[in-house]
């Protein structure tokens, strides 16, 4: 039974309770069904410590705009939804509570510490799943997963040892990348560099012998504490005797060789460097090389060791400060050099990371790149746009093995367990309970735990019950199309590859489709230092989801970034309200709430409508099957918008007062094409279409799982549309004349269409009369015999048209309105000749004002002429 709709579109009236209605009608989700081909996404897990953001409400958007789709399409849809436990960003929330109750998580112990985040996941971890609700989102809420849950753990411990029993995981002292202030490692993907001002400060090193110094250059002058040789290049002529020979280290009085390294550029400062395999990448591989000592000179926050009593306790930067004092008291400061470096920081807190030496765990990356690489370039994986491969390759081809432990509690603790009597490591699924190595039973586990990553990597298989060979996992894996922001392709989709192919021989989506950043209308990114995010729920509170969603689609072109501009909302609220009154405007002219067939007999009007329609219906269905979902909402816009509402609507309503088959001919068609836009509009706003779908003829429970409309051969009328727009072309010319006329609607005018086509241009009069406010039309092939001596002329690319002037224009009126026009233009010449006349004025005003003045005048005078003109035209018709 269709229901009336009210006066006005209210989007918190509709919305919420049409959620409601897709929620219990479980139509969000999936049942296994072997003869439909399965389309999944599965969901970027947004963080429990998230609110909903534009970022997040573009992606959801997109994800939703596809599964819609595909689920009208007929496709076994999935659209798995869950959220990440995100270790780092939780355990810093928890921390800082518990910093506000004046307790630490030592304080308390890791039981009580893992219980209240549990606690606050509970509290604070369904707010943006509840969030992304509003924004219409059609997730199998069932489904629902977390990176932390029972299911996903087993699968990060089978992966786990799986790679650690191919030799693929091991522990061993690395560089690492550690932040203090979050005191943990993280991945290389995890740093982001800054532009920063810095300094290089130039240093010399005095030989043991006292036969003289090597100077160099450092922007780091507190980890000279840790330094354990000098390099030069072996190639470099200027050092080749110095090779060998022993340096005394300033302040610290350490002996360290000068070693011969390739590493050392020639051409870079002196050709000297300090080496300090604790804290520098490349130092720690010539230090292996050489066969160094490794000295840490930094705690975990980054303070100075006790080893060094003048510094120990100073933070970095402080010790920074007073080694750079001490060295120009010992003289072994030559200069200062204002230099601008990338430096590395950490993507969380934004403080500067430390390269550090550390025993962790870490995953061999190489082996499990290659084939990642491989499916990428033989097309198992596609990525829209196409060049972001280059990023995903970039990483690939260059990664280094991933470390992968954090020293953090809220997590997938390692399961590794450390034997204190026989010193051997078991690695295990469950907890072994005895050291597998020699049985005892004095085992502990490692503390620490894995990367957030880790289990975000295994989410399209993890969630699908994998390792378990589920229904489920052999439905609905690989998955189809996962769609993410290009920030995120090192983080998350290259180690979704690795992954998945790693683990279960499959890639885990044949597609990425990359959107971009949203940014605010100036083009910046949101952040909270410039104040500048928009909230997603203040929006959908004032103009509604289905406004946000078509604003955020609207101009969406794969990998690009987009600006939020307010008043893009307004339009998309302002498009809602039109479909709204197209369709209450049907509903009132409505005599039955049956479905109706398409007539027999169609009009050519109706013959142009649905073959635009049906093409339409074409090329919607061509855009969104290759992502292009801006041009699609772009074209769905302009034809309701213009083609339906401002031409069709408008040429209907005169059938729709005529004898019955008529009226049921136009209102069969209305409904008809009305009913499939709504179907072509209902992924990109769902709400509107869905409340307005109820309320006309249809079948069926829901619009969201009605057919997708396809294009159909019989409705295709090339003929009959080109016919139609030629009128309409007809039409668009007189109203465009009209207007730059000024003459009002309720003025008709005689029209004479001078056209090869006289057959189109006769079956087209009515229209004319009707949307060009013609009081007659007619139409020969010639203007022989026509009295057109007095009139417009219009030309199209069919026809020519003449509009008698003095049908257009009152002459008496006009002539009154030229000629009050006239009057004010002589009080203007003469108070500006007045002024120019004034020698006063002349010899005091600026140069410039009086030449504005003159200039004032011509313009004045030249208008004078015009509207003379213009009077004796109009005097000579009357």
């Amino acid at each position: 039974m269709a229901k009336e709709l009210a006066k006005t579109y209210d989007p918190k009236e509709v919305e919420d309770r049409t959620y409601k209605f897709w929620l219990d009608g479980n139509f969000f989700h999936a049942v296994i069904d072997e003869e439909k081909k399965p389309f999944t996404i599965v969901i970027p897990p947004p963080n429990i410590t998230g609110q909903l953001h534009m970022g997040h409400a573009l992606d959801n958007t997109l994800q939703d705009i596809l599964i819609r789709f595909k689920r009208m399409q007929g496709y076994d849809t999935l659209w798995l939804p869950g959220t990440d436990h995100a270790s780092i960003a939780t355990e810093a929330k928890i921390v800082e509570k518990m910093r506000e109750e004046g307790v630490s998580k030592e304080d308390i112990g890791r039981e009580e510490f893992l219980k209240r985040a549990w606690e606050w996941k509970k509290q604070y971890g369904g707010r943006i799943i509840e969030q992304l609700k509003k924004m219409g989102s059609s997730c199998d809420w069932e489904r629902e997963r977390f990176t932390l849950d029972e299911g996903c753990n087993k699968a990060v411990n089978e992966v786990f040892v799986r790679l650690y029993e191919k030799g693929l995981i091991y522990r061993g002292e690395r560089i690492i990348n550690w932040c203090p202030h979050c005191k943990t490692s993280i991945s290389d993907a995890e740093v982001e560099y800054e532009e920063q001002a810095g300094h290089f400060w130039h240093l010399r090193y005095p030989f043991k012998d006292g036969s003289g110094y090597l100077e160099l250059a450092t922007t780091r002058p507190e980890t000279l504490l840790g330094d354990t040789a000098v390099a030069v290049n072996p190639g470099d002529e200027r050092y080749k005797n110095v090779i060998g020979k022993t340096i005394v280290l300033p302040l610290v009085g350490r002996e360290i060789p000068v070693v011969a390294d390739d590493y050392v550029e020639m051409d870079f400062g002196t050709g000297v460097v300090k080496i300090t395999p604790a804290h520098d990448p490349n130092d720690f591989e010539v230090g292996l090389r050489h066969n160094l000592p490794v000295i840490n000179v930094m705690t975990d926050d980054a303070k100075i060791v006790s080893d060094y009593p003048k510094y120990a306790g100073m933070d970095r930067y402080e010790a920074r400060k007073a080694i750079v004092a001490d060295l120009e008291k010992e003289g072994a400061l030559v200069r200062v050099e204002d230099y601008t470096h990338n430096v590395g920081t950490c993507y969380r807190c934004s403080s500067t990371v430390e390269p550090r030496i550390s025993k962790q765990w870490f995953v061999k990356m190489k082996p499990l790149a290659t084939p990642a690489i491989d499916a990428v370039k033989n097309g198992e994986t596609k990525f829209v746009p196409q060049r972001f491969e280059k990023v995903y390759f970039h990483w690939l081809e260059n990664i280094r093995d991933w470390c992968i432990s954090r020293q953090l509690w809220w997590g997938h603790r390692i399961p590794a367990w450390y034997c204190a009597d026989c010193g051997e490591i078991t690695v295990a699924k469950t907890e072994p309970g005895a050291c597998k190595h020699c049985g005892s039973k004095n085992i502990t586990q490692d503390p620490d735990t894995l990367d957030t990553w880790f289990s975000s990597a295994l989410w399209p298989f993890s969630t699908l019950g994998w390792p378990e060979e589920t229904a489920d996992f052999k439905h609905y894996y690989p998955t189809n199309t996962l769609v993410t922001g290009y920030d995120i392709i090192p983080f998350w989709v290259m180690r979704m590859m690795f992954s998945g192919i790693e683990q279960t021989g499959q890639v885990p989506f044949d597609t990425v489709l990359i959107h971009g950043l949203v940014r605010d209308s100036q083009g910046r990114k949101m952040s909270k230092s410039l104040g500048n995010g928009v909230d997603p729920l203040e929006v959908i509170d004032t103009y509604g989801a289905d406004a946000l969603r078509f604003s955020l689609a609207t101009g969406n072109s794969p990998g690009n970034d987009m600006r939020y501009i307010p008043e893009r909302v307004e339009a998309s609220r302002n498009f809602a309200n039109k479909i709204w009154n197209a369709a209450r405007f049907l509903l009132m002219n409505l005599e039955s709430t049956d479905e109706m067939p398409l007539p027999k007999e169609l009009s050519l009007e109706d013959k142009w409508i649905l073959s635009k329609y049906n093409d339409l219906v074409a090329e919607v269905t061509d855009n969104l099957e290759k992502y292009e979902l801006g041009l699609a909402i772009q074209k769905l816009y302009d034809f309701i918008w213009d083609i339906f509402c401002d031409w069709y609507i408008e040429i209907a309503k005169s059938r729709l007062s005529m004898e019955k088959e008529l009226a049921d001919s136009a209102r069969s068609v209305l409904i008809y094409v009305f009913s499939g836009l709504l179907k072509l509009l209902h992924p990109f706003m769902p709400f509107i279409t869905e409340e307005i779908w109820q309320s006309l003829p249809h079948s069926g429970k829901s619009i969201m799982v009605s057919d997708w409309p396809i294009y159909d051969e019989k409705l295709n009328f090339p003929t009959e549309s080109e016919e139609f727009e030629r009128i309409m072309q007809a039409i668009r010319a007189i109203r465009n004349r009209r207007a730059e006329m000024n003459v009002p609607p309720s003025k008709k005018a005689k029209v004479f269409v001078v056209s090869e086509s006289e057959e189109v241009f006769r079956l087209g009069a009515p229209y004319i009369c009707k949307l060009a406010f013609a009081s007659s039309v007619e139409v020969s092939a010639t203007a022989d015999g026509l009295d057109v001596a007095d009139a417009i002329q219009v030309v199209t690319d069919y026809a020519t048209i003449y509009i008698p002037l003095a049908d257009l224009v009152d002459f008496e009126a006009e002539l009154k309105r030229l000629q009050k026009d006239m009057e004010k233009t002589l009080v203007d010449k003469e108070f500006f000749e007045k002024k120019l006349n004034n020698p006063g004025f002349l010899a005091k005003a600026p140069e410039k004002l009086v030449s504005e003045q003159r200039e004032q005048l011509q313009k004045v005078l030249a208008k004078i002429e015009l509207l003379e003109n213009s009077i004796n035209n109009i005097k000579s018709k009357m």
